[in-house]
């Protein structure tokens, strides 16, 4: 995989990990939504009245785009396999951002999924 290539596919990544969590962002301050079909309406209004949830959208749309290029010049099993770094982004983000717990057990499944995408990258 060439840098050129390897920057499509974390880019794609980073995309939709900051997507995560801007939609997490913007439901925060909603509390829990409740999904029934009398409030149904008002709550996808509420939704997507905050912003973060805007741009987490956009991110997500921006993310399919740089993949695409990115899955036009690797095998898709090697790239798919990248997008488990979202899930060691987000954690690490989460834990900074929103003061989410990363205990030993997570930390170790951070360290896992790092090391898997690094014998997948060269496999």
């Amino acid at each position: 995989m060439t840098l050129t290539t390897f920057l499509f596919i974390l880019t794609g990544v980073l995309l939709n990990a900051g997507a995560q969590l801007l939609l997490k962002a913007g439901v925060r301050p909603l509390g829990t939504l409740t999904v029934e079909w009398s409030t149904l309406l008002p709550t996808v209004v509420q939704v997507l009245g905050q912003w973060p949830i805007i741009a987490g959208l956009a991110c997500y749309v921006l993310s399919v785009g740089v993949w695409i290029v990115g899955l036009s010049r690797v095998d898709v099993s090697v790239a798919y396999p990248m997008l488990s770094l979202g899930y060691v982004v987000n954690a690490a983000a989460a834990w900074y951002l929103f003061g989410e717990v990363l205990g030993p057990m997570r930390l170790a499944g951070m360290l896992l999924i790092l090391a898997g995408v690094f014998v997948m990258s060269r496999a």
